[in-house]
């Protein structure tokens, strides 16, 4: 019996915002613009980093881990949730739809460890200076990047392949713009208060206790700063710590409310809003806050721009 429900459905349909035309309409050129300048943006900072040696350092290299954590979500997410925006009603197979929650949380349990790792990184180098190179040597950058993604891989296999293992017995819509958990869940006819309790605890674990820890390493961040005797450099690191942890509590705030209660009882407008909040502004925070604003990431931007005329020339 349980095979024959599970059977019964084939393929979802995302709708979107497909209630409210305009609103679709404008969030969709928002969507693009904003999808455009991250995936370019992360590209460029990505082979930035790469050709120039100066930054072969842990804090560009877990910035340049970021980044391809970006444009990965960029490029196996956005395309499908772009459709999404501009129909009434979006088709995704099951398979599509089993992928798309499986990068979803692939690339989002990846991005709260590394923020955290990034966190720890800045920490380490602002209140332990002497130190610094023995605490974050290259065999503790490596480990904590292969952490990152090694965790990222587990949490997206487990939670996928046991939503997945539920029986779907109709209807088939998704009051959504992806495949994500909560909004899978609720189609699913069986008990799954089981799941409910691993996606409580996995969220705190996964989301809360590294946004804790990262809260906890700008604190001591902002003592260090106290400390400092220049007040250009206090009002300077300032402005980058309050920029950090801005970008972070959106991240980790949207994904604590949409991941906390897989059947909470938000509207599902608010769910979609919350989605779009960290698929869209997250990533674009964070290329503006991690790189833009970084004398060093705007040098090596400038030498890659250079060789890219002087190629061009060349070709020319």
């Amino acid at each position: 019996m349980k095979t024959q429900n599970r059977s019964s459905v084939v393929e979802f349909i995302l709708l979107g915002f497909s209630d409210s035309p305009k609103l679709q309409e404008q969030i969709f050129g928002v969507f693009l613009v904003v999808y455009l300048v991250t995936l370019m943006g992360n590209a460029i900072i990505i082979a930035a980093i790469l050709l120039d040696q100066t930054l072969h350092i842990p804090m560009y290299l877990f910035l340049q881990n970021l980044s391809v954590v970006e444009v990965s979500f960029s490029v196996a997410i956005m395309p499908e949730m772009r459709v999404v925006l501009t129909t009434k009603r979006t088709t995704i197979s099951f398979a599509g739809c089993f992928a798309q929650m499986y990068f979803i949380l692939l690339f989002g349990g990846t991005e709260c460890f590394l923020l955290g790792a990034m966190a720890y990184d800045r920490f380490a180098a602002i209140c332990h200076p002497l130190t610094y190179p023995m605490i974050m040597n290259k065999r503790v950058f490596v480990k904590l990047v292969m952490f990152s993604w090694v965790s990222g891989i587990m949490v997206a296999t487990v939670q996928t392949t046991w939503v997945f293992s539920f029986p779907f017995c109709g209807p088939n819509e998704i009051n959504h713009i992806s495949c994500e958990t909560p909004a899978v869940l609720e189609l699913v006819c069986a008990d799954t208060f089981l799941f409910e309790i691993y996606a409580f605890t996995g969220t705190i674990l996964i989301v809360l206790v590294p946004f804790l820890l990262i809260l906890l390493s700008y604190l001591r961040i902002l003592f260090a700063i106290l400390k400092m005797p220049s007040t250009t450099g206090r009002q300077k690191a300032f402005s980058t710590c309050a920029s950090h942890v801005t970008s972070v509590t959106l991240f980790y705030g949207t994904a604590s409310m949409t991941y906390l209660q897989p059947k909470s009882s938000y509207s599902p407008a608010t769910k979609k809003l919350m989605s779009l909040a960290y698929a869209l502004l997250t990533p674009l925070l964070n290329l503006l806050i991690y790189s833009l604003r970084n004398n060093e990431m705007k040098r090596a931007l400038v030498k890659l721009w250079r060789r890219v005329v002087v190629l061009h020339s060349l070709t020319c």
